[in-house]
């Protein structure tokens, strides 16, 4: 007989033996929480803790509030504007406003604008923002509302073409996001009477997902270029669809190669795409590849990368390479070396950064560099009288001589063509617009998804922490649910009598984890809202289709072949939900290990990492 539990999937370390480990439930019996083999919950802290923590940030003038942090520093309204841009996200850098864009302290301000070269000292400074986000892992809350975001990046797009082409847009989105919900409004982004050489599309943080079966690569390939096809772009717009991952270097050498033989029907590159999905990542690694000039990375700042939407405020952009005969034959020949050596052939540090990346993701790739800037032989520069002291005196000190700041040359850049960093665009009904940074960070998966499978019979519930909720209504036979969202939020199975009761009490508790905050949080969050659906099962084998739970994670359902379900599926009020057929990873339920007895879950399974060229050892 089936004995109902509800189990717990939270953040992963490596975990003792299963077990199952009781608690007094609140009507006087035995509550029942299964810890799997491979991982255990890693504890979250305890309610003393967090009251400490929330005290500390009363007493720094911070609240938690969904939006981000204010990070205190003053503001001068007396002082100009720069015109010089942060080289972590555009926004011109500025000490009049705190909330606006390109914010930095204006004591700060004051010292970096306090040399001869007045505001050029500002050059390679960063907002008070980006190094927020990049040393501290919070976010500084902006007053920048969506209409903003699109007008700079309109304007852009509608500029005249230079080089008498029109620009190639590169438009990243987001595997586990599909069906794009941004793909239909680009073309309301583009002017009529400057046509776009073309829409390159490619599929990002395929690294996270599991290998549901051969040729996986392939059907997800497939799906991206049938969400662009209803989202109204034609095939002749559709210059190619690749995917990617820009954390991991998966297919970024084939990309580059790809926009590479763009160049001559192409002006300057737009990098489009919704908030967080990976274009500052995607940017940054395009800016240490062969589609970059050598020597720009010692001139162009790096993009700030965050797990927060909308990181990119202004346009950011680095040259583009021309690749001649000879550069692609020189890349071409690196390439082909490349894909002849094994692992043990690879340098310890190379080694260890492979097996960082093995850790995130199921695909790796190595992206090199065949251009190279050559290093110049340093010039010694000395004063002879400095070096010339009696025995009777005491060295004296020489002052280094601060270095100057790389600049393109006017022959560099004079006809040369950009790759663009533009502002996210912003999702709408979208379930992160609600969530706290640090809601944030775990519902955003960074690292390879380990699939959850469960089987529920009819009047049973799947919640996945406090952001959905899935209840079997009706069916004859048991069905098959398979979680695929970031590891670290938690999965329960609870009965359809005890399920109100259970949300009720544990909604913004460590239980449902996300939202966080207790009742006060739950106050201001959307209540669930449901959404009745009918799906008819395709095999035992196979998902009839995903269940998504905006952007929280989906569910893939897999039933009995012409079996009926009815399903209700609720997601917070201002999100959506949807059905996706057919499904991403239609055999994503064959990914477990054996039935843990007594309840409702399977073992986890997390298939082996795959390396992009690299010959394994038994391949010689």
């Amino acid at each position: 007989m089936l004995r109902l539990g509800r189990v717990l999937l939270g953040r992963l370390r490596p975990a003792r033996p299963w077990a199952a480990r009781r608690g007094a439930a609140a009507a006087g019996g035995e509550e029942e929480r299964f810890v799997f083999l491979e991982y255990e919950p890693e504890p979250l802290p305890t309610a003393a803790a967090r009251g400490r923590a929330a005290a500390r940030s009363r007493a720094a003038g911070r609240d938690g509030a969904p939006g981000g942090e204010r990070v205190p520093g003053g503001a001068d309204p007396s002082v100009p504007p720069s015109g010089v841009g942060c080289s972590g996200c555009g926004a011109e850098l500025q000490c009049r406003d705190a909330a606006a864009p390109g914010f930095v302290p204006a004591d700060k301000y004051r010292s970096l604008c306090a040399g001869p070269g007045g505001a050029a000292g500002l050059r390679d400074a960063v907002c008070q923002r980006c190094w927020v986000l990049e040393h501290g892992g919070r976010v500084v809350r902006l007053e920048l509302p969506p209409e903003q975001h699109r007008a700079v990046l309109s304007a852009a797009l509608r500029s005249p073409p230079r080089h008498g082409r029109g620009p190639l847009l590169l438009y990243l989105l987001d595997v586990l996001e599909l069906p794009d919900p941004v793909l239909p409004q680009l073309p309301a982004l583009l002017s009529p009477e400057v046509p776009a050489a073309g829409l390159l599309v490619v599929g990002n943080k395929v690294d996270l997902l599991p290998a549901d079966s051969p040729g996986h690569l392939g059907r997800l390939r497939q799906s991206v270029t049938a969400a662009c096809l209803r989202a109204g772009i034609s095939r002749e717009q559709l210059v190619d669809v690749r995917l990617v991952s820009a954390k991991t270097g998966f297919g970024m050498e084939g990309l580059v190669s790809r926009l590479q033989r763009s160049w001559k029907c192409a002006g300057d590159v737009y990098l489009l795409g919704a908030t967080n999905a990976g274009k500052s990542t995607l940017f940054n690694a395009l800016l240490h590849s062969d589609y970059c000039k050598s020597r720009a990375p010692d001139v162009v700042g790096r993009a700030t990368v965050s797990p927060w939407p909308g990181t990119t405020l202004n346009l950011l952009k680095f040259p583009v390479i021309n690749p001649t005969c000879d550069r692609i034959f020189r890349r071409q020949e690196r390439l082909k070396e490349e894909a002849l050596k094994t692992e043990d052939q690879l340098s310890d540090e190379e080694k260890k950064h492979l097996n960082h990346l093995k850790k995130q993701g199921y695909l790796v790739g190595r992206v090199g560099r065949t251009f190279k800037r050559q290093k110049q032989n340093p010039v010694i520069d000395f004063d002879p009288d400095m070096l010339s002291y009696s025995i009777d005196e005491d060295p004296c000190h020489i002052p280094k001589k601060q270095g100057e700041r790389e600049e393109f040359t006017y022959n560099e850049v004079k006809d040369a063509r950009w790759c663009f960093d533009t502002p996210g665009i912003v999702k709408e009904n979208c379930v992160l617009n609600l969530l706290t940074e640090k809601e944030v960070k775990l519902v955003l998966p960074t690292q390879a998804i380990v699939p959850r499978t469960f089987i529920l019979k009819p009047g049973m519930v799947l919640f996945l922490a406090a952001l959905g909720r899935i209840d079997y209504l009706q069916g004859e036979k048991p069905a098959w649910f398979s979680v695929v969202a970031s590891n670290r939020l938690p999965v329960h199975i609870a009965t359809l009598s005890s399920a109100d009761a259970m949300y009720e009490k544990h909604a913004g508790q460590e239980f449902l984890r996300v939202p966080m905050g207790g009742k006060e949080r739950m106050k201001e969050f959307p209540p669930l809202v449901p959404q009745d659906i009918t799906l008819k099962g395709t095999g035992t084998t196979e998902a009839v289709a995903d269940i998504k739970l905006s952007s929280a994670g989906w569910v893939a359902v897999t039933a009995h072949a012409e079996e009926e379900l009815l399903l209700r599926a609720y997601a917070p009020r201002g999100t959506t939900v949807v059905v996706r057929e057919p499904p991403l990873l239609p055999y994503i339920s064959n990914v477990r290990g054996a039935r843990i007895p007594g309840t409702a879950a399977y073992r986890t399974k997390k298939p082996p990492s795959l390396v992009e060229n690299l010959k394994t050892a038994g391949n010689r």
